[in-house]
């Protein structure tokens, strides 16, 4: 008997995940459209010499000294405002790559941006980040506030 897909298991998978404290597996696609604003907090961690001079996932050679980022769902070139939330400091990033694949991380920041935040040494570390601007060029002020939810 073949396993059926975890997304076609019926309600209990859902609440099987939910007890056990997991989250259900990540897509590597992008998401339809984010808004402009959106935020998220999580860990975030930081990638560098052992994959600079290596193609991103968007198809760029992998830089360790930008300003860029991966996120397993963002669309390839989206911006977002990176803050250490332990120390308050910000960087801008671009997304270039997929990942993390790491549990519990919601970014992996380019070396510079992880020494911009402070947190090189950290290797992991609380962040918030927000989107200021979608590939297609919508855009908002950096210091504006996010759409009010449903």
């Amino acid at each position: 008997m073949r396993a059926r897909p975890w997304w076609r298991a019926g309600g209990w998978c859902a609440a099987a995940l939910v007890a056990a404290g997991c989250a259900a597996p990540v897509s590597t696609r992008p998401v339809s459209t984010p808004a402009v604003g959106a935020e998220w907090t999580g860990q975030a961690s930081w990638y560098g010499h052992p994959h600079h001079g290596r193609r991103t996932a968007s198809g760029e050679v992998f830089d360790r000294r930008a300003l860029t980022a991966a996120h397993r769902t963002l669309p390839f070139g989206t911006r977002l405002l990176v803050t250490h939330l332990e120390n308050g400091r910000s960087v801008e990033v671009v997304v270039t790559d997929r990942g993390p694949f790491a549990a519990g991380r919601i970014i992996d920041l380019s070396e510079a941006a992880a020494e911009r935040l402070g947190a090189r040494e950290a290797g992991v570390f609380p962040v918030r980040l927000r989107v200021i601007a979608l590939p297609d060029g919508r855009s908002a002020p950096v210091n504006a506030r996010p759409p009010a939810g449903p």
